[in-house]
């Protein structure tokens, strides 16, 4: 997986929306104008008409009712405007989103539940099965990161401890946790809801304090799984080589009616990482929340030997993808820091900085925030990168009287900053870092809402955070088909499945899970489905120790 390490500098965001440019008509203009020059043109704009709703450094935005922009150009024909220029709408780039909000106020549905059709699919949880979760424990109790999340249902969870890993039920770093509220968070009004909420779990914790198992490991996890009646096991992790005693125990597994999924690695290539990479376990792909394959995906061959050898297989390779950027789910108490930021009532993707609080009103757009300026005074900062240090920005901010301040990256992707550690930080205002793809939505909006802070909910990505949105997924659709077996329930998910439109089927495998499609499919066509499946192959013969951990963790 691809773990953002528990600093403010790389935490992710709370709520990811992006927005578009698509460019459509409107009877709303930006009017650039110098500051000083702003109140007359702000009193003939309203005299002309015009209804104000944006009043920044350097601009307002004004609609004209059934105006084009040559009559509005022709109305304010003033020498202290600059520009009039179209107010251009921006649309949501991101296909699916999360629910705007809090976690810790209300519950949030992460994209991909909406991505793969949870939201429309039946779950029965009287006959949902078992899911065993090979990972690094969950918190319960106090553990590496820390303690008792609320967003389960305990009595639903049991585990299994070792010497050589301790408690089940103590975290050994957040990814476990993390991946099991993917797959079963409760359905209880706060926090984040799973794909199977409330599902019954089993936790078995494979890492030990160097962050890493063997194969061995994981094949007396499988047996463990199947003696405490799991039906599906989940394991984000991986590493390199084959093992036949690893292999035998999945293929047990799996031919006892079981599902094994796993995640096919983080790398960006074609190197096949095992568990994934044996017949019996599913292998599953990332992708985002606009339908695009994640960089980071690995993609093996789903061909494997040489000469006569050669075995091809659609168990070597991606079977299927799902959601695995940004993906928020449970973490141990206090273990994450959250940035939440909305804008004119709109979520957006943002980074936390080192100053926690939470700070809302008016927005002020400084620039650069070069220079202290006293328009700021009682608002929220919009602040454009570049020049001086963000400590720097935030603290003439704070020094106009700013409450909070916004800072906005200047290249594409998200602004991921630090205010200096320890003393070097002489400011105290919250700050968070924005895409530079929000900043015409940001610098639009005439309200704004910053709040940075440990939470007990976070984000990361992965094939590891894919993974459990299948086996959740998976576990949704067999409760409403329990006499099905683990082959019959992965052969429709792999049915049914969406490949985008120009996506690569060595990537996303059959396409992104759709798991109300693969319930119509079962009600279709019954366990036995309308053909496909998968079989065995040759593994890859050369043994080596399952490493997993922060590196390898799927």
């Amino acid at each position: 997986m691809t773990l953002n390490k528990l600093t403010p500098l790389a935490l992710a965001t709370l709520v990811a929306l992006s927005l578009a440019g698509h460019a459509v008509a409107s009877d709303r203009y930006i009017i650039q104008v110098d500051n000083d020059k702003k109140g007359i043109v702000k009193a003939l704009t309203v005299k002309l008409g015009g209804q104000i709703h944006v009043d920044s450094d350097g601009f307002i935005a004004a609609t004209f009712s059934n105006k084009d922009l040559s009559e509005v150009k022709g109305l304010l024909n003033n020498p202290h405007i600059k520009l009039i220029e179209q107010d251009v709408k921006r649309y949501p780039l991101a296909l699916f989103q999360d629910d705007a909000g809090n976690p810790t106020q209300q519950q949030l549905t992460p994209y991909a539940f909406y991505q793969s059709q949870a939201n429309i699919t039946p779950f029965s949880l009287g006959t949902s099965p078992k899911v065993c979760v090979i990972d690094s424990g969950i918190a319960r109790d106090n553990g590496e990161t820390g303690g008792y999340n609320p967003d389960f249902n305990w009595g639903s969870i049991t585990g299994t401890s070792n010497s050589g890993t301790n408690d089940w039920f103590r975290d050994g770093g957040p990814h476990g946790t993390h991946v099991a509220g993917t797959i079963g968070a409760a359905d209880n009004g706060v926090g984040v809801v799973g794909m199977a909420p409330g599902t019954p779990m089993h936790i078995i914790k494979v890492f030990n304090d160097a962050g890493w198992g063997y194969s061995s490991d994981l094949a007396q996890a499988a047996n463990l799984c199947a003696a405490n009646g799991a039906k599906v096991i989940n394991m984000s992790l991986g590493g390199g080589g084959a093992n036949s005693t690893e292999e035998n125990a999945f293929n047990n597994f799996t031919n006892n009616g079981g599902l094994v999924l796993a995640a096919a690695g983080n790398d960006g290539n074609s190197v096949r990482s095992y568990p994934a990479g044996y017949a019996s376990v599913m292998m599953i792909g990332a992708n985002d929340a606009n339908n695009q394959i994640a960089s980071f995906s690995q993609y093996p061959s789903c061909s494997s030997g040489s000469g006569k050898r050669s075995v091809t297989n659609e168990g070597f390779c991606v079977e299927v993808a799902a959601g695995g950027i940004d993906t928020l789910s449970t973490y141990p108490s206090g273990g994450a820091s959250m940035a939440a930021l909305t804008a004119g009532n709109n979520g957006y993707a943002a980074s936390a900085m080192e100053n926690t609080g939470e700070a809302s009103g008016s927005t002020f757009f400084m620039g650069e925030a070069t220079a202290t300026n006293s328009g700021a005074s009682g608002k929220v900062c919009m602040i454009d990168r570049g020049t001086i240090s963000f400590h720097d920005k935030v603290k003439n901010c704070q020094l106009s009287g700013g409450i909070g301040a916004i800072l906005i990256n200047n290249a594409p992707g998200m602004l991921y900053g630090t205010l200096g550690a320890g003393t070097a930080n002489t400011t105290s205002i919250p700050a968070v870092g924005a895409a530079f793809e929000d900043r015409s939505a940001l610098l639009s909006a005439a309200t704004a809402s910053i709040n940075v802070g440990a939470s007990d909910y976070g984000y990361m990505s992965g094939t590891s955070m894919a993974t459990p949105a299948v086996a959740g997924l998976a576990t949704r659709v067999w409760s409403n088909f329990p006499q099905c077996t683990g082959t019959q329930i992965r052969s429709a998910l792999k049915a049914t499945a969406s490949l985008p439109s120009g996506g690569d089927p060595q990537k996303f495998g059959k396409g992104i899970v759709k798991a109300k499609a693969a319930y119509d499919y079962l009600t279709t066509y019954g366990c036995a489905g309308n053909g496909g499946g998968s079989g065995g192959g040759d593994p890859e013969p050369k043994p080596e120790p399952c490493k997993g951990g922060p590196r390898k963790c799927g």
